[in-house]
């Protein structure tokens, strides 16, 4: 696999950043009138969405999108990202659609689904797919009348992401990734036999200064963004380890990079080592085994299970559950086989 087939995998911001300090002889005005005019490509109604979800705060307190604006008031504003400049080409893609209503869709994503076009993946991927099921059949520039992301999961990794149908829901659900409130637990097969029942991985995670296409963690913060990691162990099989994870962060590869950075690769992750042999005794019978299950599972172990939040419109808290992708079951259960066939120890 080439770098340029999992670009889309790595940092872009998800959030844009204004700040504006106002000039001295500025004229009484609506927020919302005067942050279109200065913010360009961005309409009134998206603003007041923004100042709705108290994404706009003037003096560091939010404000609503009818405050005026008076000289040398000090304004930021975190939004959601919204794509611009690229033309999406709806395509007829299925979709495994687990929920959607008017403001929102839930997606179980198959591995190997890149979820944005760009960098060499211009077609093919889950938004191309979703212009398509939105009913939109001509070429749109960025996410126009179309769903509009929230977060995303690496183009090998399978199971749940949300889909905002409207700006209002963009920016409601986009606060909870942004305060961490959003639920998530992901299912990840590690190499070696993980000690500890239950931990936490409490790393900074930035770019790997020796290679672009990975990230690196950094104990201690000396670089990187805080990243934290909770895992608890849900089954053992001596050579590897199936854990469960829950994100208080979202950093880009978190799961891949922490579990890594502890000893534990995921399972035939190419780009951090889990796609060699980490544990147990090299003889042909083993190689061969394992050789079968990459096979099996040609991308990384790694499932985003489990995806909950506060619904934008109703308020109401959804909670939803994606089974374990057919690749996966089975790389499972054969290890499962081949840890009862083994004697002695398997961690010998």
């Amino acid at each position: 696999m080439s770098p340029s087939e999992e670009l889309e995998e790595d940092v872009q911001e998800l959030y844009e950043h204004f700040s504006f300090i106002i000039d001295k002889g500025q004229r009484l005005t609506r927020i919302d009138k005067y942050l279109a005019s200065h913010i360009e490509g961005i309409s009134r109604s998206r603003i007041q969405a923004a100042a709705d979800a108290d994404y706009i705060l003037v003096n560091g307190v939010a404000v609503k999108s009818s405050y005026l604006v008076k000289p040398l008031d000090r304004i930021s504003i975190v939004m959601p990202y919204r794509r611009r400049g690229l033309e999406i080409l709806p395509e007829d893609i299925p979709l495994d659609i687990v929920f959607e209503d008017k403001e929102l869709l839930v997606i179980n994503k198959p591995a190997g689904l890149v979820v944005h076009p760009g960098h060499g993946n211009y077609s093919g991927t889950l938004v191309n797919a979703l212009a398509w099921h939105l009913g939109i059949r001509e070429k749109v520039e960025g996410d126009e009348r179309m769903g509009m992301l929230v977060h995303r999961i690496d183009k090998n990794t399978s199971g749940l992401l949300v889909v905002a149908k409207t700006d209002e829901a963009q920016f409601y659900l986009s606060k909870q990734f942004f305060d961490h409130s959003i639920q998530r637990r992901y299912l990840a097969l590690a190499w070696g036999d993980i000690a500890q029942d239950c931990g936490v991985i409490d790393h900074h995670i930035g770019r790997n200064p020796n290679d672009r296409f990975r990230f690196k963690a950094f104990p201690g913060g000396a670089q990187g963004k805080h990243a934290v990691t909770h895992y608890k162990v849900v089954e053992r099989f001596g050579y590897v380890t199936l854990a469960a994870c829950q994100l208080e962060t979202g950093r880009t590869h978190q799961i891949r990079v922490h579990l890594q950075a502890i000893g534990h690769p995921l399972f035939n992750d190419e780009r951090y080592g889990g796609d060699q042999i980490r544990s147990g005794a090299v003889h042909a019978k083993f190689s061969a085994f394992v050789e079968n299950c990459f096979k099996a599972m040609p991308r990384q172990a790694l499932h985003a299970e489990t995806l909950g939040f506060i619904h934008p419109k109703t308020k109401e808290e959804l909670l939803f559950r994606a089974p374990l992708p057919v690749d996966f079951q089975q790389v499972l259960d054969r290890w499962r086989r081949y840890v009862k066939s083994v004697v002695p120890d398997p961690s010998s």
